[in-house]
């Protein structure tokens, strides 16, 4: 027998999009395209910050070892 991971469904950004997508189409909403896709881009952008940051303090992490490292050989 197959076993199948969980999901979760669509979710809160999924909704969101979505919700935004039927409203410009209804023409409730006069957003730019840009706005109405944001659910996305914004999540997008977030999780490039979140990397980004975490890549800079692994580098700086390696930096101080590798300082640490020198200074206790000379």
């Amino acid at each position: 027998m197959e076993e199948r991971l969980p999901t979760k469904g669509v979710g809160f950004v999924g909704l969101l999009q979505i919700v935004f997508i039927v409203l410009q189409f209804c023409d409730k909403i006069k957003w730019s395209w840009f706005w109405v896709l944001s659910p996305i881009w914004i999540g997008v952008v977030l999780f490039l910050l979140i990397v980004t940051i975490f890549i800079i303090m692994l580098v700086m992490q390696a930096k101080k070892d590798k300082n640490k490292g020198s200074k206790n050989d000379g």
